[in-house]
């Protein structure tokens, strides 16, 4: 029998490092090398920043990934290998974020779409990787709805806005003033997107980077030097430099405060080094927090996650029995249609033959034509019907020795339609030269 079966490679083994020395090839030439090979008849490769995963249904199981690995360079000792059941949990448990480095992280569940777009493009894959990806989907979608595993800030920029939310009662008319578009403050931004700011400045000693970042977000650009301007505007500023000293002094914080009609200034630094000289945290009106107040929430929200873990992980065991059993009605399903093609074409050809014969002896219309036609169907379904019965019983309570046994009698061959290969669609001129790997 044809099952599923996956090799994996993750944070969890392997460093980035190693994981980008064994991918030497992009997912599109991966995919088609594993997909020429005539023991796999499907196959999804999924590729993210921290992990790169391999699905193949095949009559050989693991031994063929085994080979394959070692024919491109996995080090066995970085690589999982799944069997059926192990890899229908996996990515499951993959798409809700439960083996995400960041516990319930909503991207990966784009990724597997991406993964499984990519293989229908291709024509690699087919019923049975189709069912569980379309499954796993519908499963990470269903823990976010149903669960609060992706609810909370864990990114130091996210915390930073949550910080600040909950301080303030939420920002809801709020002017936020963000100095330092790097890594971390495009984080910090693109948090604010959502929410119904009155205003939001974008500040950076490289004005066409702010000016970049201001402008996704329908914001404004300010020079670097305008920074005590418009501090005295701000409700919330938010710094995130890679400058090797203090941006914000006391000195500018007590000038702003001036101007604020006792209005408080909630302040956030999440540079390192600091990016606000922390005696302005003592300036009347203004409350400063830093790095160790946003571990708090982070740590606080993995924790909360790790709860909503437990709600998760039932939802997937549910999902799992589902899955079990579309699978099984699939298997009799795949038998009952050969089955019926079978003696359907038993049927055709001993009804024509028939037909012939009266033909030599009489005239034959279309009346009588229809009438053995009907009487030929009639008779098939009738010695049909019991054992579709008995296929779809057996299928049931998974007695794989009974559904061998009639696939064997009835000379129906182990590779039903539903996994026949299909020929692999190489990428198009304009699909080669854009990337095919997945931004993290």
């Amino acid at each position: 029998m044809s099952e599923i079966s996956s090799m994996v490679i993750s944070h969890k083994k392997a460093t980035v490092a190693e994981m980008e020395s064994a991918w030497s090839e992009g997912t599109d030439a991966l995919l088609e090398k594993l997909y020429s090979n005539d023991d796999v008849y499907e196959c999804v490769i999924l590729k993210t920043c921290n992990r790169a995963e391999i699905y193949i249904v095949s009559e050989k199981g693991s031994p063929v990934l085994f080979r394959f690995a070692k024919e491109i360079g996995f080090s066995s000792r970085i690589v999982d290998f799944y069997n059926h059941d192990e890899s229908l949990r996996h990515l499951l448990r993959l798409a809700c974020g439960l083996e995400s480095m960041i516990v319930g992280e909503d991207q990966i569940l784009g990724q597997i779409r991406d993964a499984y777009n990519l293989a229908v493009k291709r024509q690699t894959i087919g019923k049975v990787l189709g069912t569980a990806f379309s499954k796993a989907i519908q499963v990470g979608k269903r823990a976010r709805t149903e669960t609060s595993i992706n609810k909370g800030s864990v990114s130091i920029g996210s915390a930073a806005v949550e910080l600040a939310e909950e301080s303030l009662g939420g920002l809801d008319g709020k002017t936020i003033l963000v100095v330092g578009v790097g890594e971390i403050g495009v984080l910090v931004a693109r948090a604010l997107a959502d929410k119904n700011l009155e205003g939001i400045y974008i500040s950076n000693r490289t004005f066409d980077k702010a000016k970049t970042i201001a402008y996704e977000l329908g914001g404004e650009a300010i020079p670097f030097d305008d920074i005590s301007k418009y501090l005295e505007k701000a409700d919330v500023l938010i710094s995130a430099t890679g400058a090797p000293h203090f941006v914000i002094k006391k000195d500018m914080v007590e000038e702003a405060m001036k101007t604020r009609e006792n209005r408080p200034l909630f302040m956030v630094d999440i540079a390192s080094p600091r990016d606000i000289e922390e005696s302005s945290g003592d300036v009347s009106g203004v409350t400063l927090c830093n790095i160790d107040n946003l571990q708090v929430i982070s740590v606080r929200t993995l924790q909360n996650r790790k709860k909503e873990a437990i709600k998760v992980m039932e939802i997937i065991e549910d999902e799992l029995i589902l899955l079990d059993k579309q699978y099984k009605r699939q298997r009799a399903d795949d038998l009952i249609a050969a089955l019926y093609k079978n003696v359907y074409s038993i049927r055709q050809d001993e009804m024509q033959t028939a037909i012939n014969k009266l033909k030599t002896k009489h005239t034959i219309g279309d009346f009588e034509t229809d009438i053995l036609e009907h009487l030929t169907h009639a008779i098939a379904n009738q010695i049909l019907g019991e054992p579709t019965k008995v296929l779809r019983d057996a299928a049931e309570v998974n007695n794989e020795e009974l559904l061998s046994s009639i696939a064997h009698v009835f000379s129906i061959e182990n590779k039903p339609d539903s996994i026949v290969k299909k020929e692999y669609k190489p990428p198009t001129d304009s699909e080669k030269s854009e990337t095919n790997e997945n931004v993290c």
